[in-house]
């Protein structure tokens, strides 16, 4: 593997360990959320789930950058990204994540842009709740394509030696 390619996957793994750590701290407010009914701690936890997606469009806008030589512009980027990262770049690269996994995203880009849009007293407890509940499933979906993704430049790399 050549260094820029063995740098990448360093800094697309140290995104995805803060993706860990804003995830253990979503779950963990969400917690005190419901044990001490104090729906303060829900500011926390939102802000966490905006922070999971942020992150991960982060590791999208790298491989975009070094691997496919192309970031979407213009006013629906975010969505473009994501959906440039489940398709296929014929003769570049296989699709980064699969279909269930940008599903997945896509509900957190979506509740990005209302924390970011919305007095955060306005967001429903219930579906915080929800966006909680299936962090961490689709973080692990994640985990697993990026794994795989970064297979894909291993054996790239071999083919091409």
């Amino acid at each position: 593997m050549s260094a820029d390619q063995i740098a990448l996957i360093g800094r697309l793994d140290a995104e995805l360990i803060e993706l860990e750590r804003v995830l253990a701290r979503a779950e963990r407010l969400m917690a005190k959320a419901r044990a001490q009914g104090d729906e303060d701690y829900l500011d926390g936890a939102a802000l966490n789930l905006h922070s999971f997606y942020a992150g991960a469009e982060r590791i999208f806008e790298e491989i975009a950058r070094e691997i496919d030589g192309s970031v979407p512009t213009g006013p629906e980027w975010h969505r473009d990204l994501l959906m440039q990262m489940s398709a296929e770049l014929r003769g570049t690269r296989p699709p980064v994540i699969g279909r269930n996994t940008r599903d997945c995203l896509d509900n957190y880009r979506g509740f990005r842009h209302v924390v970011r849009n919305v007095y955060t007293f306005n967001l429903r407890p219930s579906r915080l709740q929800e966006l909680a509940d299936e962090a961490r499933p689709c973080y692990s979906a994640l985990v697993e394509d990026m794994t795989r993704f970064y297979d894909f430049l291993e054996k790239q790399e071999l083919a091409q030696t």
